[in-house]
Order: C-alpha cells, then sequence, then structure tokens
C-alpha cells in the first residue's frame, strides 16, 4: 500500500463514481478500477458496493477512507517541512528511474548534471514496475525516466532513449545458447508477470495478444526486479526485458537472448507539467545535449 494508492481511494469516495475520480486524478478509469481492485484484494475487504449510479462506501470503507485522509494530511505536513529544509540548505533534484533505467544515460545524465552544478545534490531514487509515473505525480521525484508505455497525461514528456527486448533464460535452458528467439520460439514457455503494474503496460511487455491473436501462457507473478530473476533463475519461467537489463542484472545462472520481431522499448524523460523548476529544465537540457547525436529508434515518434 502506498500514498498513491490512498488518493485514489480517497477521490473515489469523494466522487462516488469511478469515471469521475480517475478523471480527477488524470488517470485511465480502467487503471483506477484495478488499483481499486488490488487494494481491495491486498486488504481483504471490500471497501466500496458497485451500483448503477456509481459506488458507495462499505462500512469497512468509510473507515479506511477516514483513515486514509488522515495519512494524506499527515504526510503532506511532512513535504512541507522538507521542503522548508531543503530551500534552507542544499539544492536537491531527484531523479526518477526503474529498474536499468534508461541505460548507461541514467547514469550519465546524473553525473554531467552534478559536474555542472556542483551545488546540487542529485538523488536517484529507483521504482519498480512503472512507479515512477505515480511518484512524479505525488512528487516523491522531480524528474523521471518513464518506461513506456505509460499514462503520460498531465506530464511533460520527450522520448530520449531506447532498447531492444531480450528474453531471460535459466542457463542450460534448450533456448539459451542462439542467437535469437521468436514469440513461436517461445510460445510454450510461462511468462514471469505482475499484478503490480498498469494492466496495458503489463500487455505491452507480454506482447499481449500474439500476433496469431493468442495469450501468453501466463507464469507467476512478481512484485519487483529480484523476484523476477529469482523465478527465471530457478526454471519457473522466462521474463522478457529491455537489451540493458543484460547489462546491469548480469547473473551466472542466467542467459539473455535477443527477441526477434517486436518493437524496442522506448523511454521517456518526463515531469509534471508546471513543475518545470530551474533544476528540472538543467536537468533536462543536459539529458538533450547526451542524446543530440544518438535520437532513439521508437516507432511512430513515441509517445
Amino acid at each position: 500500500m502506498d500514498l498513491r494508492q490512498l488518493r485514489y481511494l480517497v477521490a473515489i469516495a469523494e466522487e462516488g463514481n469511478l469515471r469521475r475520480a480517475a478523471e480527477s486524478l488524470y488517470v485511465t478509469q480502467p487503471s483506477l478500477s484495478y488499483a481499486l481492485k488490488s487494494l481491495e484484494s491486498e486488504l481483504g475487504v471490500r471497501l466500496f458496493d458497485r451500483h448503477a449510479g456509481g459506488v458507495t462506501a462499505t462500512a469497512a470503507g468509510r473507515d479506511i477512507v477516514a483513515e486514509a485522509r488522515r495519512t494524506l494530511r499527515q504526510a503532506d505536513r511532512v513535504r512541507v517541512l522538507a521542503e522548508r529544509h531543503r530551500q534552507s540548505g542544499t539544492q536537491v533534484l531527484r531523479v526518477g528511474f526503474e529498474a536499468s533505467g534508461a541505460g548507461e544515460l541514467t547514469t550519465r545524465a546524473r553525473s554531467e548534471f552534478a559536474r555542472r552544478r556542483p551545488g546540487v545534490r542529485v538523488e536517484p531514487k529507483r521504482f519498480d514496475w512503472g512507479e515512477e509515473v505515480a511518484a512524479l505525480r505525488d512528487g516523491r521525484v522531480d524528474v523521471a525516466f518513464v518506461w513506456l508505455p505509460a499514462d503520460l497525461t498531465d506530464l511533460h514528456s520527450e522520448v530520449v532513449h531506447s532498447e531492444p527486448r531480450v528474453v531471460g533464460f535459466p542457463r542450460g535452458h534448450r533456448l539459451a545458447a542462439r542467437d535469437g528467439v521468436t514469440l513461436t520460439d517461445v510460445e510454450d514457455e510461462p511468462l514471469t508477470w505482475t499484478e503490480r503494474a498498469p494492466r496495458p503496460w503489463v500487455d505491452w511487455w507480454a506482447v499481449n495478444p500474439r500476433p496469431d491473436g493468442s495469450p501468453p501462457r501466463w507464469g507467476p507473478t512478481n512484485d519487483n526486479v529480484e523476484e523476477m530473476l529469482e523465478q527465471v533463475a530457478s526454471g519457473e519461467a522466462i521474463c522478457f526485458a529491455p537489451a540493458g537489463m543484460a547489462r546491469y542484472y548480469a547473473r551466472p545462472d542466467l542467459a539473455w537472448v535477443p527477441l526477434l520481431g517486436v518493437e524496442p522499448m522506448c523511454v521517456a524523460m518526463a515531469w509534471v507539467r508546471g513543475t518545470e523548476t530551474d533544476l528540472v529544465q538543467g536537468f533536462a537540457d543536459t539529458v538533450r545535449g547526451l542524446v543530440a547525436d544518438t535520437p532513439p529508434e521508437c516507432p511512430g515518434g513515441r509517445p
């Protein structure tokens, strides 16, 4: 459970309708519905009764929404105190990223920006499975490298990086020594996936549906990169990942093989519109300078 989920919960209670709540949060209704179901599953109680006109909080829901409001107010107080100290002391730029981020660009950008702005402390913030977007919206980071696809509503975004996709196999797998594999080659292999990310994100990574209209063979779920790699190494499943993961998560019990015939992963530099501080703009200029001669190869100029 995190603050984003609590904000979703309060918005649903205040609007009494998932569509209106989604609009107020600048998220899609399917994403909000999925988040609500996940939270109810996590807590083990039904929070809202669904009906034709919208939703109504259950007894448990009313109590939990009240506590969520108190928690969010306290979190706001924490941020105010932190902001006071930040403004009176060292300037800080918080850069979010997921797993291997934008590959070497992530580290190069932070290092080059720190060189240009020696009085600024650059704090890297790592997240799992699409959470970097939520971290932008709730203020945990100032700018982030976002793995696409993602809901970029209310965010400024620029595609700055792309990587081909690879398949992770346990060492010794029958396909581990190949120079490349296709979706047909792995159609019978269980694929590890996550319930923590928006479903469109999960389906894109899993290439669901496949070109012939069939679904993947779903394997075990995971909550983070480390769990995913353990599932692959133990032979429970395979995984699809960006090529950078083969470098940043090299393990002797894993083999990474190019996945042929699928579009690459694209990464966007993003921040919440209207929060373009001098530090964010300076970081963005640094990134633009680093990628000027190597534009990403993204289909259709995503996003």
